[in-house]
């Protein structure tokens, strides 16, 4: 018997091997990519707040944009600064969605024109780019590679999950102030509890034999 075939056969599978998303550390290669978006729109204004009819286009320009929760809404005023009641306005329209105004618009490319205001929704997404990825799951691995797909359900996961995607990237400051006796109240009812064991408080279990 010849052993050409076989070495024909074989080949192909070591190259195989030798192909695919390379991964030498423990750590994924598959890491979440954020990105941001900000989309503008421009309301006029009057001495009464917005200008009629311009609270009902806003309103029906959020909506197909699908806001929800995680986006943030800013005014860009420009140099007039915002009226109280067109603050107030815009507020009342974004409370359904559960959104308050946030403090400092982002820059735009366009000048604010005057008797407008600019209404901006900054919109962050996560995402695991190449996702899932099989391209290297052969075993035995020769070049002691994690598989191609290692860490891309958890971080797919962890970038559908987060609230605030930019978190994954500035991540959160700490409170100034902390209350003391908010956080050892937990640690205090862990050691007031009595012992599971006192007093014959764990339950016995028996189980009887049939026929």
């Amino acid at each position: 018997m010849k052993p050409r075939p076989l070495l024909a056969f074989a080949l192909p599978a070591l190259l195989a091997a030798c192909t695919g998303t390379q991964n030498r550390g423990l750590e994924s290669v598959h890491q979440p990519v954020v990105s941001r978006t900000d989309y503008a729109f421009d309301v006029g204004t009057d001495a009464s707040g917005l200008a009629a009819g311009e609270a009902q286009r806003l309103a029906g320009w959020l909506a197909s944009l699908k806001l929800s929760y995680g986006d943030r809404v800013a005014i860009d005023d420009g140099a007039a600064g915002t009226s109280p009641a067109a603050r107030a306005q815009i507020a009342g329209i974004i409370a359904p969605y559960g959104l308050m105004l946030s403090d400092g618009a982002p820059i735009t490319q366009a000048a604010v024109a005057p008797g407008t205001l600019r209404v901006v929704v900054t919109r962050s997404v996560a995402r695991v780019p190449g996702c899932p990825d099989f391209t290297r799951v052969q075993y035995p691995e020769f070049e002691g590679n994690s598989g191609s797909n290692h860490g891309c359900a958890t971080n797919t996961n962890l970038a559908a999950m987060v609230a605030r995607p930019e978190d994954l990237v500035l991540g959160q400051t700490g409170a100034v102030a902390i209350d003391p006796v908010t956080g050892a109240r937990a640690v205090n009812t862990l050691r007031a509890a009595p012992p599971t064991g006192a007093g014959n408080q764990i339950k016995t279990e028996r189980a009887k034999g049939g026929n």
